[in-house]
């Protein structure tokens, strides 16, 4: 398969990631500097401590090379801390960066020691099929809004736990965590479409 997938590793879960990319064929880099971003097809952004990632995103200038990486359609896909950067509001803080119309609340299920696995009902195709997925959930965000064309991919209890707009994916769950590698051939599979390959 010939896409290469950077996943932002300035901190966080990183190394799960790159791992679960490979599983599934793929090519998988760690990212730690803004111009490796040139040369990627999609992006990663891990779960970790949110602000901790934006104060080393502000230190080491990747904002603009990131707002370019979106504006051109390359897909990105934050999941736990990285679903709060990408967000449009964070609840009691700065905006995110706004690359999907959500709001969110951080560690909104609560703190390490209430982390949590939970089979949530998760649909990838248009036909309307749901089927299980076991999630992780730690110090999880929520997300208290969805703009109205943000397609909701995954949920529990009627609360949406995975979506998408565009060229952009979010979860507030941790997929890398997991045996099961649909999420990412999802996400492999955005790629392949923003490339037109097969």
């Amino acid at each position: 398969m010939d896409i290469k997938v950077g996943v932002l590793s300035l901190q966080g879960a990183f190394r799960e990631h790159i791992e679960k990319i490979k599983k599934c064929g793929a090519g998988a880099v760690e990212i730690k500097f803004p111009g490796q971003l040139r040369s990627i097809d999609g992006l990663i952004i891990p779960g970790g401590e949110s602000t901790t990632i934006k104060k080393l995103l502000k230190q080491y200038n990747f904002r603009k090379a990131l707002d370019k990486f979106y504006n051109e359609g390359r897909p990105i896909f934050g999941t736990c801390a990285g679903l709060v950067l990408v967000s449009e509001n964070i609840e009691g803080e700065d905006k995110g960066m706004g690359y999907i119309n959500i709001d969110v609340k951080r560690n909104a299920y609560g703190r390490q020691i209430d982390s949590f696995e939970e089979v949530v009902s998760i649909n990838f195709s248009r036909t309307g099929q749901d089927k299980n997925f076991r999630a992780i959930f730690i110090r999880a965000p929520k997300i208290l809004r969805t703009g109205s064309n943000v397609k909701v991919i995954a949920e529990i209890n009627g609360e949406p736990v995975l979506v998408r707009y565009k060229n952009v994916m979010a979860g507030t769950f941790h997929p890398e965590l997991s045996d099961d590698l649909r999420v990412h051939e999802y996400f492999l599979n955005m790629i392949k479409n923003y490339k037109g390959v097969d």
